[in-house]
């Protein structure tokens, strides 16, 4: 069952949206085999560490691995604009900080609203040219289905743009 914060979270942005209750999943690409859909639908929620401060969340393809070096150009390029210093480094978020910043939700199914955990977010362009995708509900056993631009609208100040590379 969708959290009760998630619901309402939802809810309160007027999104519409489709709760998909499935076998248990740990992966974005398990997922996407268990529905039966093509992996180019299902998104994969990754959160970033910039120089081991600030945080980011977003949403890449299932069959793809995130370009950190993209996302990394990405964010400083909006620091340039606003006159800030640029970003050395950026990694994947420890688990230690996503277990104590993330909550109500398992560790690897967090929903991608980066307004809702209070992150910028990002999306892969290729997501967001989809007419429906597959996100993370906060279990491994359910999945939203929803429009892009309904995320879009749950996060303001979407960073679009090619984020995501084939698998090596």
């Amino acid at each position: 069952m969708l959290s009760k914060t998630l619901k309402t979270f939802l809810d309160k942005n007027k999104i519409r949206y489709e709760l998909i209750e499935h076998r248990t999943v740990y992966t974005a690409l398990d997922k996407a085999a268990t529905l039966k859909v093509k992996p180019a639908i299902v998104g994969k929620t990754v959160i970033v560490s910039l120089n081991r401060k600030n945080h980011a969340i977003g949403l890449i393809p299932a069959s793809k691995n995130l370009d950190k070096q993209k996302v990394l150009t990405a964010f400083n390029k909006l620091r340039q604009k606003s006159k800030e210093k640029k970003y050395k480094k950026i990694d994947f978020a420890d688990e230690k900080w996503m277990k104590a910043n993330i909550k109500g939700v398992k560790l690897g199914a967090t929903p991608p609203f980066g307004a809702f955990y209070k992150l910028p977010f990002f999306i892969d362009a290729s997501l967001a040219k989809q007419s429906k995708i597959i996100i993370n509900a906060g279990e491994y056993e359910l999945s939203l289905k929803l429009s892009p631009d309904g995320l879009i609208k749950l996060n303001p100040n979407t960073l679009r743009g090619s984020f995501s590379m084939a698998k090596k």
